[in-house]
């Protein structure tokens, strides 16, 4: 269940910085829309799968992540009605709020659940990924701007 909570926390702003995006005409929304994709997907396979290994119903999650999924698409048609005149410190904040609510959730539910599987590779592959992903953050950042 904290998984879910994170994936709101999260992706709502997540999803507006995506609207912003959208809404700029500039190419970073189509980018950022990839990257919150791959990014939830193993999210949204790992919560889901919490939840029927502790019990709940088939019918209980998908309804729960189609929640998720129905207010995240509200919030980005938000961002993406709201945010598109927004004076720069508004936006930086919106773009700030989303990274820092991705960072929390991975590193307080994501990074904990792959050590619990204790294999030979994880605490070297969870470091590695992250690493790899920060710096394919960087690349992306240098080629957008």
């Amino acid at each position: 269940m904290a998984i879910f909570v994170g994936a709101l926390l999260d992706g709502i702003p997540e999803s507006a910085a995506i609207g912003l995006g959208l809404a700029t005409g500039e190419g970073f929304g189509l980018l950022m829309l990839i990257a919150v994709f791959i990014s939830n997907f193993p999210e949204g396979i790992s919560g889901a799968a919490g939840m029927l290994a502790s019990g709940r119903s088939k019918r209980f999650v998908f309804w729960m992540w189609g929640g998720v999924t129905a207010i995240c698409a509200l919030s980005s048609l938000w961002g993406y009605v709201s945010l598109a005149h927004a004076a720069p410190d508004t936006i930086a904040f919106m773009l700030a709020l989303a990274a820092g609510a991705i960072l929390a959730m991975i590193s307080a539910t994501m990074i904990p659940e792959a050590f619990d599987d204790e294999g030979r590779l994880i605490p070297v592959a969870v470091p590695m990924a992250t690493v790899l992903g920060f710096l394919a953050a960087f690349i992306v950042s240098r080629l957008t701007t």
